[in-house]
Order: structure tokens, then sequence, then C-alpha cells
């Protein structure tokens, strides 16, 4: 698991601008880092305190030279490292799947086939780790990194060459109880050699099959005994298949393999007598043979539900951060940032989307920079830069009570909404909206089906969303479903929806992750919130150019751009996409950053303003919004102030008082009541609730009204050749990516591969006279 940036971490390391922590220690920290060239790699980091210490640097190079020595596509491979530094590191190649020990307690033990093609693919790697003349000493669970074409071995800290020469003490037990051969439990120095990887290997793959360690659980005294004494535990291993199995499934046979079964190569490597072990080479040559891997199916080594956790781990672990500026209180005075987003690179967000590998992206706009004279953004679809009253009353108001026409089958359209939750507010309007439309429909007098409307409350968590999906999915009524409203709620559910092959249509959540991988069912009906940041650049471009009109030089002053931490990745994608369109626009932002929770924004606002800025764009939540807007208003600054839409928030203006007045806000979603196209809904609206429609009613309204049309071209309804079934949940997630719906707040289009929203839909909201006031479409074209 990843973590942000701490105010303490360096910048950059080696070469490599730091996005995120991997992991920490006694000893230093693990960083995920970039290269100039895009590559991502893990960086260790050893702190200096250690590195003082006598003979560290010895071992760490010597853990260096190791690595280095080691060429297998099975083991991570080193890209980089400087172990004279004051902090020395290391740079290895990058692997976004979890370990292999993660996996096991997340899924559960893997099957025999997969733990064999695991056993032949490590016994490979281990092959060229002792070809190399060493003994890795350390083969555990979590040092195996599960990838789909293939496990990767890591973590050669504590390897030793097998010449003798020693890099730790010879009385010392190194390596990991329950995980280590008898000769490393007793610390025979000399006598740990090849044969010992084996036997960890052994135990590893027990651990894979079984879901424990064969030497069991407890302190490390009783593992290291059981180890020199007792036999190995391996009842939780599968058996081989016998002659008198009516199972025909030869993919866990043992016999398919061409080899030993599980349980004899696992006795083998568990041998008490190092001599009694199989090498890494007759495992990999003679007991198990090609056939383990079957040719061309290397990629599907892993059942299904552990390449999903893996596609996961890989999503959420490649959402990378913008390459982030200087954080507050280190030095000013730096004109081009070279501390900070001004410097080379560009957004991981959007290189992720990409799946560029890279941020090859980023360097083919920086090749051919879109000069301020451009007449023309390519931002349509975002393409160049993303490819990319609540509680129990308000549940019962929204509950689906409306009984319908007696004895007509009703098909029917859900919401998983927070109900009683942070978001109740837009989980409400979703629902209302939606209902509206579902009444509308049911009200014409020529409908060949009924529709009817479930919603459940998830609360807006992730702890609540997975039952509220489980309702709806279990309904077999229920065709299509709307929400979740936020996007913790939605991250939890997208791969329970996507093995359902449930169409869920995405209205209010706009994160990045949730579109870093393609799910089979997703639909999403807004631009991403990456995609809000892209009209803030045009925006200051616009305003730019006019005042260099009006005052000659007055428009070359820089843009202040202000990421909050405390927004956590919606603050990294909004300030990375700014970053990046400034810099192709040939108009780079001065970029600051400010540690989570931090409440003084005072001196960094005052090193932006001696800056000299013209502009400002604030990249995080409504409170710290409204402490920067203080902080503006109370230095007379009046230049264009800019957020996107999570400002868009009472507690913006209750915090921020006059201080607000002026703020631009880009949204995903419009204000109804302020659109000619949806006044007849405002006015429906009105009547149906007694209120005004909120934010997200229009847009779930035109989303139900998408659903409908797809429902009635798949019944033939035109030709009144009605069909009694409706589509599959399957084929109406075909046709709901293929269609194009022109609705009262936007047109809708996806791309069918994935059915990420291909249209514009982005707006602008101002602040005036205390309230938010919808502008319109917010700008594509400088």
């Amino acid at each position: 698991m990843s973590g942000p940036l701490l105010p303490t971490d360096p910048a950059r390391i080696g070469g490599h601008r730091l996005l995120a922590r991997l992991g920490a220690g006694g000893m230093g920290v693990v960083y995920l880092g970039r290269t100039e060239a895009g590559a991502l790699a893990a960086v260790k980091v050893v702190r200096s305190e250690y590195a003082d210490e006598p003979d560290f640097r010895a071992r760490f190079r010597r853990e260096v030279e190791t690595a280095r020595r080691v060429s297998s596509p099975w083991a991570v491979p080193v890209t980089g490292a400087d172990p004279d530094a004051d902090e020395p590191w290391l740079a290895t190649a990058f692997v976004p799947g979890p370990s292999l020990e993660e996996s096991v307690v997340r899924h559960g033990p893997l099957p025999t086939r997969s733990v064999l093609a695991l056993a032949r693919m490590l016994a490979a790697a281990l092959r060229e780790v002792h070809a190399a003349g060493l003994v890795h000493r350390d083969v555990k669970p979590a040092n195996v990194l599960l990838a789909m074409d293939g496990p990767r071995l890591i973590d050669f800290g504590i390897a030793r060459s097998t010449d003798g020469t020693a890099i730790t003490s010879t009385d010392l037990v190194v390596g990991t109880p329950g995980f280590l051969s008898p000769e490393q439990a007793e610390a025979r120095g000399a006598a740990v050699g090849p044969a010992s990887d084996i036997f960890s290997l052994g135990c590893l793959l027990a651990y894979a099959a079984s879901g424990r360690p064969p030497f069991g659980f407890g302190t490390a005294d009783a593992l290291l005994y059981r180890t020199v004494h007792d036999e190995p535990d391996l009842s939780g291993v599968p058996a081989a298949p016998t002659d008198a199995d009516d199972s025909t499934d030869s993919a866990d046979s043992a016999d398919s393999a061409g080899g030993v079964d599980l349980l004899t190569l696992l006795r083998l490597c568990l041998a008490k007598d190092p001599a009694d072990r199989p090498t890494a080479e007759q495992i990999d040559t003679v007991l198990l043979v090609e056939d383990a891997i079957p040719r061309g199916e290397q990629i599907a080594w892993l059942p299904e539900d552990v390449v999903r956790g893996i596609a996961d781990r890989s999503a959420e672990m490649l959402a990378l951060p913008d390459i982030e500026p200087t954080a507050a209180g280190t030095r000013t005075g730096d004109p081009e940032g070279t501390g900070g987003t001004g410097g080379t690179g560009g957004t991981g967000g959007a290189e992720s989307t990409v799946g560029s590998g890279g941020s090859g992206e980023t360097k083919d706009m920086a090749a051919e920079p879109a000069s301020p004279g451009r007449r023309r953004l390519l931002l349509a679809s975002g393409a160049a830069l993303l490819m990319a009253a609540g509680g129990t009353a308000a549940w019962a108001a929204l509950r689906d009570d409306d009984p319908g026409t007696p004895g007509t089958r009703r098909w029917a359209i859900g919401v998983q909404a927070d109900l009683s939750g942070a978001s109740r507010k837009a989980g409400e309007a979703q629902v209302r909206g939606a209902r509206l439309a579902v009444e509308q429909y049911n009200s014409r007098k020529d409908k060949p089906f009924e529709l009817a409307l479930k919603a459940v409350d998830d609360g807006g968590s992730a702890a609540g969303a997975p039952g509220a999906a489980k309702k709806l999915i279990q309904d077999t009524d229920v065709l299509a479903v709307l929400g979740p409203t936020s996007d913790e709620a939605a991250v939890a559910v997208l791969g329970t929806y996507d093995e359902a092959l449930l169409p869920l249509l995405s209205v209010s959540a706009g994160g990045l992750l949730l579109t870093s991988k393609e799910y089979r069912s997703f639909v999403h009906c807004r631009p991403s919130d990456a995609a809000l940041s892209l009209p803030m650049s045009v925006y200051l471009m616009k305003h730019t150019k006019a005042t260099e009109q009006s005052a000659p030089g007055a428009g070359a002053l820089r843009a202040g751009l202000l990421q909050d931490r405390t927004g956590q990745t919606y603050a990294q994608e909004s300030a990375g996409i700014n970053a990046t369109m400034m810099r192709s626009l040939g108009r780079p932002a001065y970029p600051r950053v400010i540690p989570a929770g931090t409440e003084d924004v005072g001196p960094v606002v005052t090193d932006m303003l001696r800056a000299g800025i013209g502009s400002f764009v604030y990249a995080g939540y409504a409170p710290g919004a409204a402490r920067v807007a203080r902080e503006l208003s109370a230095a007379g600054f009046d230049g264009p102030r800019l957020a996107s839409q999570a400002v868009i928030d009472p507690e913006f203006l209750k915090s921020a008082g006059e201080a607000a007045e002026g703020w631009l806000m880009t949204a995903s979603f419009v204000d109804p009541a302020s659109v000619p196209a949806a006044k007849a809904f405002t006015a429906a609206f009105r009547k149906r609730y007694d209120a005004a429609p909120g934010y997200y009613a229009a847009e779930a309204y035109d989303t139900v009204n998408l659903v409908v049309q797809e429902l009635l071209k798949a019944t033939n309804a035109k030709n009144k050749q009605v069909s009694a079934r409706p589509p599959s949940r399957k084929k109406l997630v075909e046709l709901l990516r293929a269609s194009r719906y022109k609705g009262i707040t936007k047109e809708f289009s996806f791309k069918p591969e994935d059915g990420t929203f291909a249209g514009w839909g982005i707006f602008l909201h101002q602040v005036e006279g205390g309230r938010f006031r919808y502008l319109g479409e917010a700008p594509s074209k400088v």
C-alpha cells in the first residue's frame, strides 16, 4: 500500500522525483519514484544516522553489487544506486502488484496449478541467484511480488556470497523465522548455502498452497525450534488426484505438469539435510517441466480473484500524484519552480490513465507546446492530457414505495446513494431526480413496460457500500444502477458490480481511480475530477490575453498554484493537470504545496504574492479554500481566484464570508434553475418535492432517461414488437457505452471500450452576493 509524502520527505533522490511512500522501517524509507524518462522505481533510502555506523556502507554496497549480479525475468532488477551518498539509496524497477503474503491473506491459498507455476518461476529466479554465486537467505511470501506475467523476487539486503565472505556476524540468525532453513535457525554460518534458499522456497510454497507456514505461528524461538526438530505440517496442502478420483480437471494434476506432484516437491524441498534437497536447476528443469506453465498461458497463471486483486492494486499504485512543488517553509525565490511543479515531468495521474508507462504523453506535449496564440485546444475529450434532511427520515422519504399498476411486470433501475452520511444532500438530489424521471416515464400512455426505482443507502462509506450493492445485484428486476454518490463508496464496489456485469452509471463520483483500470460494467456519466482542471488554464489564458490588450505587460504575471495535501488525491489531480496545462501553454505556474492539516496559510500566501502572481488556483477542499480566500482578501489581492467543484460547498461561503466573492469554480453539474433547457424539469421538480432541485438532481434525471432510451431501443418499442424480456445486464452495458443522448444538462457519449465519459460537460460557477451563481459551460478554446 502507498501513502502520501510527508513534509519532511525529500523531493528528489538520485534523479528520481519522489511520488509516494511505499513503506518505512527503522532504518529507512522506500519511496515510489519516477525518473526523468518517466520510468517508475522503488527507491530504498537509508537514514543518515545508520549510514555512519562502522561497516554499514560496505554492507550496503554489497547489497547493491549482489542485486546487480542477478539477471532473471523473475527477479526485480536494480536501476540505480549510490551507496556513498549522505543517505545511501538503491532503486529497483517498480512492480505495482501485491506481495504473495498480502494476496494469500486477502484471497486465500492458491490452487495447486498456480503454486506449481509459482514454484517453477521462483526456482528459475533462484537458479540465476545461485549461478551468480549468491544466496538470497530471505525467501518468504513478503519478498515475492505478484504480477500478471509472473512473480518477482525482491530484497537482496541480507544475501551473501557463497565464497564465504560474510557480511553479517556468523553467530547471528539471519532470515525470517518460519521461512528459514535449519542451518539458518542454528546460525551455522558457512553452511548456509543455496540449499537453504530451497528450504525457504518449500516453506513459501506450503504457505501459498495452505495459507499457513509449515512450522506454524508463534514466537521466534518456537519457530526456530520446530524448524530444526519437527517435521513440517503439510496437512493443508491439497493431495494429488489418484486414478480413483472422479475429477477430470487436469490443471491441478501433478501428472499434467509432467513432473512430481506438489506434496512430493514440498517434502523434497523441506528435507532437514541440505544435501537431500533438490537444486533450483533441478526444480526448474527436471521436477517441474515446461508444461507446468503452458506456453502462451503465463498471463493466466493465477485465479481470477487474485488477478483482480493485482489489477486493483496496480490501479491504486499507478494513480500517481503530480510532480509536487516545494512545501511551505522551504526556500522561496525559486523563479522557475525547480524544486516543484515547474520542473520536468508531467502529471502522473494523467499518465496512469493513458497507460503510457511513463511521462510520454507529457513529453509529447512539451515537444510541441501550445503557444498562447493557438486558437484551439483539443480539450473536448481531454485526450491530450487524460485519455484519460438526513438520517432515517430522509431514507424513509426516498425509498421505493410506488406499488405500480397491479399485475404489471416492472423492470427496475437502482440508485445506490449516500442518504445518511456526509454527502447526503447530493445523494438525496440524485434519488429525487431519478425518481422524477421514472414517474414521468410511467405516466406515458404508450409505454411498453413499467419501471420502478429502488434506492439503497450506503452512508457514503466504503464500509456500507458492499452491502448496499449486494441488495441491488441480487434483485433480478434491477437492470442498471446509478451511483454511488461518493468516490470512497464507488471504489469499494466497482469490482462487485463488475463481477455481476450490472451496469453502474456514476453521476457524481469522479476520482481518477474510477478510470485507472478498465471495468466491464462501469459507465462514467460525467467528466473526471482531473478533467475539471482543464478549463481553468484556458480561462486564465483568456484572461491574460485580455489583460495584455488593455494593459500591455500586465498579463505576463504568473499564476500561483497551491496544492493543499489535506485534499489528498483530489488535490493532486487538480494541481497536476493545472501545472501541466500551464506549462504546455507556455505559462508555467508558481507552485507551492502545504502539508495536510495546515491551519496557518499566511506564510505561503505571502510568499506567492511576493513572487508577483497575477492569478491564483487552489487545489483542495472548501475549508482550506476559505482560509486562503481570507488571506488573499486581507492582502488586497483581487486577481482571478479559481478552484474546482469540491469548493462549491456552503462551508466555503460561511467560513470565507466576503472574501469568497469573485471566486470562480469549475464543476461537472449545473444549476438547473439557471438552465433554459431544464425549465420544465425545474418546474416539475418543485411541484413534486416543493423544493428547488439540488446539484446532481438534473444529472440523475438525465441518466435515467439515457437508460430508458436504450431500454426502449432494445425492446423495439417503435415497431410495436415489444419483447417480453429486458436486455441482459451485459447487453445493456454494451448499449449504454455505445449510446449518445442529449439531455437537459449536457450531451452524453462514452468510449465503448471502457465506458469513460467522452463529452465535455464542464461548467462554471462563481460566488456573487454570498451565493454560487451558475455561469454556463466552461471554455475549451483560448
